[in-house]
C-alpha cells in the first residue's frame, strides 16, 4: 500500500510504516507542509495513497467522502503527544494488515478502531 503522513504525524510513523510493507511519503517530502486540506486531499487521490492525519476535516465523510480516497485513516489521541500518536500508529498497523479494504474512512483511537465504508450513507 502507499500511504502519505500528514505534517501533524510524526515522521517517525513513516519508518514504522515502511517497516510493516507500506510506501509511505510525507508530506514534508513532498513539499506539501502547510498545504490546505483540499490540496492534500487532491495530492493523495492523483498519487493513489492513503491519507494519514490527525485532521478531524478528514474525517467528514461529506467533505472527503470515502468512495474518492484509496483511505484515509484519522487518528484520535486522548492527548496530542507524539508518543500517544505512534502508539496508535503502532496499534493500527496489524488491523489494516489484517482488514483492509480501499475506500473507507478508518478512526483510531485508544481502545478502539471504527471504519465507515465507500457505501455508507452520510448522514
Amino acid at each position: 500500500m502507499r500511504a502519505k503522513l500528514d505534517e501533524n504525524v510524526p515522521v517517525e510513523a513513516a519508518e514504522l510504516l515502511r517497516t510493516a510493507g507500506w510506501i509511505c511519503d510525507t508530506v514534508h517530502d513532498e513539499g506539501l507542509a502547510g498545504a490546505d486540506d483540499p490540496t492534500l486531499g487532491a495530492a493523495c487521490q492523483a498519487e493513489a495513497r492513503v491519507l494519514f492525519t490527525l485532521d478531524l476535516d478528514f474525517a467528514d465523510i461529506r467533505a472527503y467522502p470515502p468512495s474518492e480516497y484509496v483511505g484515509i485513516v484519522v487518528f484520535r489521541p486522548a492527548e496530542p503527544s507524539r508518543r500517544q500518536v505512534l502508539q496508535l500508529v503502532v496499534r493500527v498497523l496489524p488491523v489494516l494488515a489484517a482488514e483492509w479494504a480501499e475506500h473507507q474512512l478508518w478512526i483510531v483511537e485508544p481502545g478502539r478502531v471504527r471504519v465507515r465504508g465507500a457505501n455508507e450513507p452520510a448522514v
